[in-house]
C-alpha cells in the first residue's frame, strides 16, 4: 500500500509529543535528531527546528480520515480551541466547493494539518 509520511519541524520534540500524543498518537522512534508518531494508519515524522517562529511557519500536511467528526472531537475534548489566532487551534469541518469535507488544526509549532474527511 501505498502511504506519505510527512515530515514536520518541531521547536521542541517534548512538546510536540505531549501535544500529539493526546489527540491518540504513539511514539514510534525518537532519538536527538527525529521522532516518529503514529496513530493507526496515520504516521508523522518531525525533525528539530529550535528556531522556528510559529507565528511564520508555512509548513503544511493533510491527514486523510474516515471518520474526521470523531478525530475533530479529540481534539475538541483535549482542549484544543477554536479560534482565529493562536498555536495550537482548530477550524471546524466545512464542505468545500470540491465537495471534500475539511477542517484544520493548527499544532504548537504552527503547521497547518488538513484534516479530510475520506
Amino acid at each position: 500500500m501505498d502511504h506519505a509520511t510527512p515530515n514536520l519541524p518541531s521547536k521542541d520534540f517534548e512538546v510536540t509529543s505531549r501535544f500529539y500524543t493526546q489527540l491518540g498518537f504513539e511514539r514510534g522512534w525518537r532519538d536527538d535528531g527525529w521522532m516518529i508518531l503514529k496513530r493507526g494508519g496515520l504516521t508523522l515524522e518531525f525533525f528539530p527546528h529550535p528556531d522556528l517562529n510559529p507565528s511564520e511557519s508555512w509548513f503544511s500536511c493533510c491527514l486523510r480520515l474516515d471518520d474526521l467528526a470523531a478525530f475533530y472531537s479529540t481534539c475538541l475534548e483535549v482542549g484544543v480551541p477554536e479560534r482565529c489566532w493562536g498555536h495550537p487551534r482548530l477550524q471546524p469541518p466545512q464542505q468545500e466547493d470540491s465537495g471534500l469535507t475539511i477542517a484544520a488544526l493548527i499544532d504548537p509549532d504552527g503547521t497547518l494539518v488538513r484534516l479530510i474527511q475520506n
